[in-house]
């Protein structure tokens, strides 16, 4: 699955890396905690997040995640989105619940990996 596909089936907003939205996302995790990120989310291809700062941005580089995707409506800010254009990464922002993101997601084919 592609984000573009991503941002059809979430009916997200891309806030930034329009140009990478052909890139394959294959995993995915959801997490408010960025220390569960950093603990549990090995090979994961997008972060499904409502923690709208920086540290969101900075977790997902160090794990190499390649797209976030804010839920709940959360938008991040114009320093966070240069942060993020600067590490090649594409931002997507949805009005719906995590669980319901999560839900439409693993429905369609994205894995959530496994401990």
């Amino acid at each position: 699955m592609t984000i573009r596909d991503v941002v059809s089936i979430t009916n997200a907003k891309v806030l930034a890396g329009e140009e990478d939205l052909d890139r394959e996302i294959t995993t995915a995790f959801g997490s408010d905690l960025m220390s569960d990120v950093l603990a549990y989310a090995k090979d994961c291809s997008m972060l499904m997040t409502g923690l709208a700062n920086a540290q969101a941005i900075r977790t997902a580089d160090m794990m190499d995640i390649g797209c976030v995707l804010f839920v709940r409506g959360k938008m991040p800010d114009e320093q966070m989105l240069e942060l993020a254009r600067d590490k090649e990464m594409v931002i997507l922002q949805t009005n719906s619940f995590m669980f319901t993101t999560c839900g439409k997601l693993y429905a369609a084919g994205i894995s959530g990996g496994t401990l």
